[in-house]
């Protein structure tokens, strides 16, 4: 079923995620957060990016909200090495779920920690060839 992350925004865990989807050249993953609790959603990353002078994008007729590079969200694995990128971010509607990304995992790392995404990729550019 695979591993799961855990998410800390400000050194606090707000929920997990498995990181289930990935764009492999690019060093990136993603996946659905799980939160910890139930209140975390739009008005909670709008009120953090505004408090924190991060840039975001939101849509607040829908409650959507995009962030820009988070600093101070990290994510780790269950041994508490953290999964560190170029860019850490968060994106979301409350009536659907909320999603965290990495972007610029580097390599060798990004092989050994998600070959099944590595893996995935190979497998279609076989398809395609």
């Amino acid at each position: 079923m695979g591993k799961v992350y855990d998410i800390l925004l400000d050194e606090v865990k707000i929920g997990t995620s498995r990181l289930e989807n990935a764009d492999a050249p690019m060093g990136v993953v993603f996946g659905r957060i799980d939160f910890i609790d139930p209140k975390l959603g739009y008005q909670f990353f709008k009120n953090y990016c505004l408090q924190n002078k991060v840039d975001f994008t939101d849509y607040p007729e829908d409650k959507l909200i995009s962030t820009r590079m988070i600093p101070d969200l990290n994510v780790y694995d269950k041994s508490g090495y953290e999964i560190k990128g170029l860019a850490s971010s968060i994106s979301g509607m409350d009536s659907d779920q909320f999603d965290i990304s990495i972007e610029g995992i580097s390599y060798p790392f990004y092989q050994e920690e998600f070959p099944h995404h590595v893996k995935a990729y190979q497998e279609m550019l076989k398809q395609m060839k």
